[in-house]
């Protein structure tokens, strides 16, 4: 399979910090990261976007990529909790996620979906116990979070990993579709038939988050997975960017026939222009061919079964 890759991320209007943090990783066989990590820091500035390629960052290759045997992670955390917390917690998570399967990943000899579906929970699982940890050996990092949106695409699926409100949308013939579902107070709420959508977009308690990375010893990753398709798109978003926008606003934007660069760009220009209340931040995707053959299936969240093969 071939992808095209970018990333990008900003302040937003009314935030004075960006505390959201992305990365794209090739994994590869050897355990090192020599795959490629972009993200936030990567450049040392606070907003950064590009490919896989870095060689010439003024001009950024925006070549396809081959899928290598371990395959591709891409992951958005948006972090919370006073100060320089939140901040602390989204880096801390990213890290900790990639260098978990980097060192995991590789060193596993039944390469399978399945196999790579729970390392890629198992990751998560200990990144929420080392921003944990983070709070409790740094008394002035108390109260701090993140969530974690983590993909992992191999064999022509996309694995979806995830904690808190971060999204994950397959844009498949125009079509833009959630494939995670918020884990917030006001989700649940309309999953009960309490609330409407509309409600809850304008409900003071929708940023309320049902668990977040380091904020409990315990926390449930749910797992969703996908088959992807020649012209898929993928967008891994923080809420600063799914929030402000409209569905339809979204869709139009995230589907349009400019490349991917050009696409996270006018994205984070919407949300801007929304009102630009927290940060952005857009990771994507694009399957340039190796996708699954066969009539095209709906697009809908699928729990992941670890009886997939």
């Amino acid at each position: 399979m071939r992808l095209r890759l970018w990333g990008a991320t900003d302040t937003g209007r009314m935030r004075s910090e960006n505390q959201d943090a992305f990365l794209v990783l090739q994994l590869t066989d050897d355990g090192t990261d020599n795959g490629f990590v972009l993200g936030p820091d990567s450049s040392g500035a606070e907003a950064v976007d590009g490919t896989i390629d870095e060689s010439e960052p003024e001009h950024p290759n925006t070549d396809p990529v081959q899928v290598g045997p371990r395959g591709v992670l891409l992951l958005v955390a948006d972090g919370m909790g006073g100060a320089a917390g939140g901040r602390v917690a989204s880096r801390l998570a990213a890290s900790v996620v990639a260098e978990t399967l980097v060192r995991d990943w590789s060193r596993e000899r039944m390469v399978s979906p399945g196999r790579f579906a729970e390392h890629l929970q198992a990751a998560v699982h200990q990144a929420n116990a080392s921003v944990l940890d983070r709070t409790r050996i740094r008394p002035d990092l108390a109260g701090m979070g993140t969530t974690a949106t983590v993909a992992g695409i191999l064999d022509g699926f996309v694995y979806v990993a995830q904690v808190g409100d971060s999204r994950a949308y397959l844009i498949r013939n125009g079509q833009a579709t959630q494939i995670t579902r918020d884990q917030s107070m006001v989700q649940e709420l309309i999953d009960q038939g309490v609330m409407s959508r509309e409600e809850a977009e304008r409900s003071a308690h929708r940023s309320v988050l049902l668990q977040a990375l380091g904020t409990g010893s315990h926390v449930e990753v749910p797992l969703t997975f996908h088959s992807l398709r020649d012209g898929d798109r993928l967008l891994l978003c923080s809420d600063g960017l799914c929030g402000p926008l409209g569905d339809r606003e979204l869709e139009a934007l995230a589907s349009s026939n400019d490349g991917l660069d050009v696409v996270c760009r006018n994205l984070i220009a919407a949300a801007n222009e929304a009102g630009g209340p927290d940060n952005i931040t857009a990771v994507m995707a694009e399957v340039i061919s190796g996708g699954a053959l066969g009539p095209s299936e709906e697009v809908r969240l699928r729990p992941f079964d670890p009886r997939h093969p």
